[in-house]
């Protein structure tokens, strides 16, 4: 049986006849420490690098899996995986290895130069093979009868994420999530009967707008601090680059409410929540030249926000998910804000839009009925007070 000693010495033996290209002493040198128990971690990464220089790929393929048995994130030993993979023509299963490589390493502080440039390496080969899987993808469905204008929106999408062009991004509510819902990012204005009246009065809201603007050209903080709740961090609190005028928080917000009478009737179209102490809710939204709105989710699910766009330069645009779209004057846009979202005004004028809520037109009058009662209770509830006595 081998002592610490004996198999530090092979060790170095080894290393050093890879070095001279002596891949057969290498390996007997490694194997031998790893047959040599007593507690003596076997070297497996060395002894598939041996085997990679003798060229016995079966070898270097029984070596890997037994590190990546112990150790599934092994960085070195995942890249080798996928190269025997990629060699043996099976790109998909070398692209699988690749991806985790790419993760593990995203969450992995300073690596070592030579594993970082083999981090890029397999980085860059997906890259490429993206764009063959896509390419094999589209030329299946052409030859079904599947392309262009016959290809359904939903399965260009789901075509987008798996081969990688788009990134997956589900609902992430903060407060509360209602289970069952469709994973939408933007819905379509066409598919709500109550767009057009709402839409029709874009040139009232605008006048309203206008008017308030007229006497203050500054809103206050979209986002603002609680005082009964931990202090937020983040760049945007208190920060008048994102500003919010409201209209409605349960109840109209006086004296705004009333400065915008068409507004608000313009709003009694639309089948919005209400909640006692929290909807309906909508606002101007306003946000300043060159002001960015970072990543977020909303916090119900039961909801969809919508945006009137009202004053919308050039070099403004918004995220949702993995889709980016330009506000238009007039024209709604509706989107699931607890799928990760956000912001840009790169334009030398401010951008504003009425915001509110909308019920999800996936729930039912009933289950409307029971989320209002639900939403109340936990609104109203603050629990017996903490005996500090003891």
């Amino acid at each position: 049986m081998l002592n610490a000693q004996d198999a530090d010495r092979l060790v170095r033996e080894g290393v050093a006849a890879m070095q001279r290209g002596d891949g057969a002493s290498a390996r007997r040198a490694f194997e031998q420490v790893a047959g040599a128990g007593g507690g003596i971690a076997p070297p497996w990464l060395l002894i598939a690098q041996a085997c990679r220089l003798e060229r016995d790929e079966e070898a270097e393929l029984a070596a890997l899996d037994r590190l990546l048995a112990e150790q599934p994130r092994h960085l070195r030993g995942l890249i080798m995986k996928g190269d025997v993979m990629g060699r043996r023509g099976d790109v998909r299963a070398a692209h699988s290895f690749y991806q985790l490589v790419v993760g593990v390493a995203q969450n992995t502080p300073n690596l070592p130069p030579n594993l970082a440039a083999e981090v890029q390496r397999v980085a860059a080969e997906l890259q490429r093979g993206q764009g063959d899987y896509r390419a094999h993808l589209d030329q299946a469905l052409e030859a079904a009868g599947f392309a262009g204008a016959n290809l359904r929106p939903r399965v260009r999408d789901a075509l987008a994420i798996a081969s990688g062009e788009k990134e997956l991004y589900l609902q992430q509510p903060t407060s509360f999530y209602f289970p069952g819902l469709p994973q939408i990012q933007f819905y379509e204005r066409e598919a709500f009967d109550w767009v057009p009246a709402i839409e029709a009065q874009t040139a009232a809201v605008r006048a309203e707008l206008d008017a308030v603007l007229a006497q203050t050209h500054d809103f206050p903080p979209y986002v603002e601090d609680d005082p009964t709740r931990p202090s937020k961090t983040h760049y945007l609190v208190a920060n008048r680059d994102w500003g919010a005028f409201h209209l409605l928080r349960g109840e109209p917000v006086e004296p705004n409410a009333s400065l915008c009478p068409d507004t608000i009737a313009a709003l009694k179209g639309a089948p919005q929540p209400v909640i006692r102490g929290r909807s309906p809710m909508a606002l101007f939204s306003l946000l300043k030249p060159g002001a960015h709105i970072f990543a977020h989710n909303g916090l119900i699910n039961t909801r969809l926000i919508c945006h009137l766009p009202l004053i919308v330069p050039d070099g403004c645009r918004f995220r949702v998910g993995n889709e980016v779209r330009r506000w238009e004057e007039g024209k709604l846009l509706i989107f699931d804000d607890t799928i990760e979202h956000e912001a840009w005004n790169d334009s030398a004028s401010r951008r504003v839009v009425l915001l509110f809520e909308i019920w999800r037109p996936e729930i039912d009058a009933e289950e409307r009925a029971a989320l209002t009662a639900l939403f109340e209770a936990i609104d109203e509830f603050r629990g017996e007070p903490l005996d500090m006595s003891s």
